[in-house]
Order: C-alpha cells, then sequence, then structure tokens
C-alpha cells in the first residue's frame, strides 16, 4: 500500500505541536486548579497519543520523552502527587526539550541531546531545577504552518475539517484579488456601452465574485484564542524569574482575525508582556505595601471595532513614571516644554528609538527601549498603537489593527493626475477646505465645529507641482487618539483594494504602505497613515521624496 510519507510527516508535525500547546495549557490549568480531573485527563491523552505517534514512526527520542511525561502525569492521576510549582515548571521544560526535539527527529537524528537528558533526568525524577527557569523569548510557533481544530474541541463541536496549507490560501487570496481588478476593468469597459443584457450578467458575476471573496477571506480568519493563551505561560516563567506573582486574564478569544496578523503580533505583544511584568508589576511586598493584592493582574482582551481589531494589555501595576519621561525627553531634546504635554503626546515619546527610562539596565528591557520596534511593526501591519496610564493603578495598551492585510476598502483620492487610497477603516468623513485656507500651505490648523483640526496637504508632501485644483478636500482620519485632515485636489469615493507590495524602488518612501491597481489598469498607491501624518506633523519635518 503506498502512502505520502512528506504528507504523513507534515500531518504528525501539526498534530504533536497542537498536543504540546494542549498539554502546555493543561498544566497551567492544573496548577491554578489541581482538582480539575478533566484537564488532567486531557493532558494525559495527549501525552500518550504523542508517545505512540512517535514511536509508530520510529522516533525513538521524543517518544522515550513522552513516555517519561506520561509517567509523571500518571502519577497525578493515581494521586500520588500533585500538580505544584515545581513539577509543574519541570513539565513545562518537558514540553519545551520535545518543542526542539520534534524538527531535530523528522530530520532523521533520533539521539537525545545532553540538554535535553538532563531535562529527562529531571523529569524521572519529578524535581525542578535548582533556579528558576529562563522564560522563552516569545511564544512558541507551530512547526508546520497548517490551520487545524483545537485539540480540546469535541467532534460535535469541531465538524469536519481539513488541514490546508497558509501558502495555498495564500494563492487563493491573490487570485480573487486578481479576479476583482479584471472584473473592475470589465465593468468600465461595458458601462462605455453594452446592452442591459450584457450589464445584468455582469452584475450576476460580479455578485457570485462577491460570495467567492467574502468565503476565502473568511477561510483565512482564525480565532485569537490560542495565540493570546500561549502568553499564560509566558506571563508565569517571566513572573518566577523575577521573583513575582502574576496572573493573565484573557477575554475575547473567539475574535477572528487573518492568520498573517496573527503571526505577525506575536513578537510586539510579547515584548509589551516583558516589559508589563519587569517595569509594571511590583514585587510582592511593594504591592502589599500599598494594599494591592500580592500577585499581579494582566488582562489581554481582544474585539472588533469598526472594521479592526483591537488588542488591548492592561496591568495593575505602578504605571508609567511621568516625571520620569518629562525628564527623558528634555534631556533628548524631544519636547521643548514636555511638562506641558497632554498624557496622550507625553506617552507617545516612548516609541522614540533608545528611549528609556530605567534606571538600571538588566537582561529585561526598560519601560520604551525597543517600544520604537513595537511601533515600527504594528505600523506595518496598518496600525496604531496607544498608551494610557495611572499612577500605581497600571497601564494600558491598545493596539488596533485591520482584520487582513491582503483586501482592504479603499477610499481613493486625487492629485494632479495621480490617485492614491486611503484605507476606508481610517477614514472619518470628507469636507471642502474652507476658501480662507492659504492655498501654498504644507500643513496647518482648520477649524472644525470649534476643534482644532492639524492637517497636510498632500500635493506638497509628494512635491506634485501645476494643475492646481479651484477647490480642495479635506479628509478627516483617525491618527493615534486624535483627527488630522490630509488635504486632496479630489475625491474618487470607495472601492476595494487589492493590496500589492511596494517595489524595492519604493521601499522606505514615508507615508506608503503598498499599491493597488485600479479599474483602469493605473497603479495606485496605498497611503500609510500614521507613518505620513507622525513626520509630516512633527516641528521638524521634512517635505518626502516621492
Amino acid at each position: 500500500m503506498e502512502f505520502d510519507a512528506e504528507a504523513l510527516l507534515l500531518t504528525f508535525i501539526a498534530e504533536t505541536e497542537e498536543n504540546l500547546r494542549a498539554i502546555e495549557e493543561g498544566l497551567l490549568s492544573l496548577e491554578r486548579k489541581p482538582d480539575d480531573l478533566e484537564t488532567l485527563q486531557l493532558v494525559f491523552r495527549m501525552a500518550h497519543t504523542l508517545k505512540g505517534n512517535s514511536a509508530s514512526l520510529g522516533f525513538s527520542g521524543v517518544a522515550e520523552f513522552a513516555h517519561a511525561l506520561e509517567e509523571q502525569l500518571e502519577k497525578l492521576r493515581k494521586h500520588e502527587r500533585a500538580p505544584g510549582p515545581d513539577l509543574v515548571t519541570v513539565l513545562l521544560e518537558a514540553v519545551d526539550a520535545l518543542r526542539e526535539m520534534l524538527p531535530v527527529a523528522v530530520e532523521g537524528n533520533h539521539e537525545i541531546a545532553p540538554n535535553h537528558r538532563e531535562v529527562l533526568k529531571r523529569l524521572a525524577a519529578g524535581a525542578a531545577p535548582s533556579k528558576a527557569p529562563a522564560p522563552p523569548v516569545s511564544p512558541p510557533v507551530p512547526a508546520a504552518r497548517a490551520t487545524a481544530p483545537e485539540p480540546a474541541a469535541r467532534p460535535a463541536e469541531a465538524g469536519r475539517t481539513l488541514r490546508v496549507a497558509i501558502d495555498k490560501l495564500d494563492r487563493l487570496m491573490t487570485l480573487a484579488g486578481e479576479i476583482a481588478i479584471s472584473r473592475g476593468r470589465v465593468r468600465e469597459l461595458l458601462e462605455g456601452g453594452a446592452s442591459a443584457a450584457a450589464l445584468a450578467a455582469h452584475q450576476d458575476a460580479s455578485q457570485l465574485h462577491a460570495e467567492l471573496q467574502d468565503l476565502v477571506m473568511q477561510v483565512r480568519m482564525v480565532p485569537v484564542g490560542p495565540t493570546l493563551r500561549q502568553y499564560v505561560r509566558t506571563v508565569r516563567d517571566l513572573a518566577t524569574a523575577q521573583g513575582k506573582q502574576a496572573r493573565l486574564a484573557i477575554q475575547g478569544e473567539d475574535v477572528e482575525v487573518d492568520t498573517t496578523i496573527v503571526e505577525h503580533v506575536r513578537d510586539p505583544l510579547t515584548h509589551m508582556i516583558r516589559n508589563a511584568l519587569h517595569h509594571g508589576i511590583e514585587p510582592p511586598e511593594v504591592r502589599r505595601a500599598k494594599g494591592k493584592d500580592p500577585c499581579g493582574a494582566i488582562a489581554l482582551s481582544a474585539w472588533r471595532e469598526a472594521g479592526s481589531i483591537v488588542i488591548e494589555l492592561a496591568d495593575d501595576g505602578a504605571g508609567f513614571n511621568r516625571d520620569r519621561i518629562v525628564d527623558e525627553a528634555r534631556r533628548r531634546g524631544l519636547a521643548e516644554d514636555p511638562e506641558r504635554l497632554p498624557d496622550a503626546e507625553l506617552y507617545r515619546l516612548v516609541f522614540e528609538p533608545g528611549f528609556s527610562t530605567a534606571e538600571s539596565v538588566t537582561e529585561w528591557s526598560g519601560r520604551g527601549m525597543g517600544m520604537d520596534v513595537v511601533r515600527e511593526r504594528i505600523a506595518a501591519l496598518r496600525g496604531s498603537i496607544a498608551i494610557e496610564s495611572w499612577p500605581d493603578a497600571g497601564t494600558a495598551i491598545k493596539i488596533r489593527l485591520p482584520l487582513t492585510l491582503a483586501i482592504i476598502e479603499g477610499f481613493g483620492v486625487g492629485i494632479g493626475a495621480e490617485t492614491y487610497v486611503i484605507p476606508v477603516d481610517r477614514v472619518v468623513e470628507c469636507m471642502e477646505l474652507p476658501a480662507r485656507t492659504p492655498r501654498r500651505e504644507p500643513a496647518g490648523i482648520l477649524q472644525l465645529r470649534g476643534e482644532a483640526l492639524p492637517f497636510v496637504r498632500l500635493r506638497d508632501l509628494f512635491g506634485v507641482h501645476g494643475g492646481e485644483p479651484e477647490r480642495e478636500s479635506v479628509v478627516v482620519v483617525r491618527h493615534e487618539l486624535s483627527r488630522a485632515g490630509i488635504v486632496v485636489d479630489c475625491l474618487h469615493g470607495q472601492d476595494q483594494a487589492v493590496i500589492k507590495p511596494l517595489g524595492g524602488m519604493f521601499e522606505g518612501v514615508r507615508g506608503l504602505c503598498g499599491s493597488t491597481i485600479l479599474g483602469d489598469g493605473r497603479v495606485a498607491f496605498i497611503l500609510d497613515v500614521p507613518g505620513l501624518l507622525d513626520k509630516s506633523l512633527s516641528p521638524n519635518a521634512a517635505a518626502p521624496a516621492a
């Protein structure tokens, strides 16, 4: 009987990653609820399955390790041991070792490495290491890029599922986008002079294509729960290593987002959690002195809002030290009078490269050290990040991201003969530029219903000369916690935009995050609103070259 060995290995890798994740989550749950027999049974079954699958494929080292893990879990089932912190720590170390052994075994090396042999000895003895474990740099990333049901799901809930390589989904999305572009061009040709029957047939085909595109989008959407739950382990290990106590609460696990967004948001969230634990959550004795629970609380929440996904990380720690931020901002010349800045604007300074208020350098990042990288990663996803903080009450960092990076609802605007696209989720409203506004001002302030609205003129930013319109319009967009205006020559309206990456010639150009093909075949650039406004509205902004 013939079988596909490569497909079998890919299936084994995907299932093993699921089992390890289920074991890890179950162990963390057992540490909090030692009497949860259902979770214990689930963890034991996962370990038993892992052992059996490994042995059947000839992965002797992995099978031996899984057997030792299974034996310790069997002792828990027989109540010979309790799932205390020491035992859970060594069991989690075993999970980490199995993750590291998996790709090595698939490559044909079935020997157990010396460092893993040491973990195996402690596992067999049920003993924790002599010192706190080094916390993982980031949550584990699956070795096989595939979509799959949650291992804990019951058959009735899981339904019929099929693993599909993400590369194939990417290609399917690209094809759906190309069809959308071709459909737009055909529509323009038909509208130029075609029979009613031809227009009606095209309309029917457009409706079917829209349904197909929505279905492709839904297939790519995955719940954020599995990604967020991995941070329970991160918080536990980091807190233990620093002699602190902390627990992570998760809300919004069922919120769905494009799988590409999930992959790219892991590192920024990990960095933020490290900062929250090191600089936000106080040691137990300090929290007691403040009248707080000695165990710090960290909340990781996700929800949908206005066509975007919002992920918020909040803690009940010490909060940002405003005086230190003011001193650092003044020392580095980031603001003339930083003490007069509102909290929202002052806290944005921590995203400047190298900004830190840490009193000493340790292995842990200072609050702000590396936050510029976090902002860059979020901006690369066409997202935004904002901070709120309260003295001795905690900090909340809110990330807003699009639901997908493949297709957006775009709002077309014109500058001279060129068309640019603004993501619709950034657009608040459009208005005509007041006639009294100076025509050649590249930036300034407008009055919008009694409130000041800073604006930039896209024509001047991109160095477009000649063909100035009689009237100009303002597109009011969301920017950080406030709003700003982008002055354009004309408004083209809303339509779907299939995002194409920028070529090497345009990489690094401020204010652009991609391109798209218009219905007439022309290329239009997609505006990176945060990148465009962050620099353009600063006092020292220079005109970009495009």
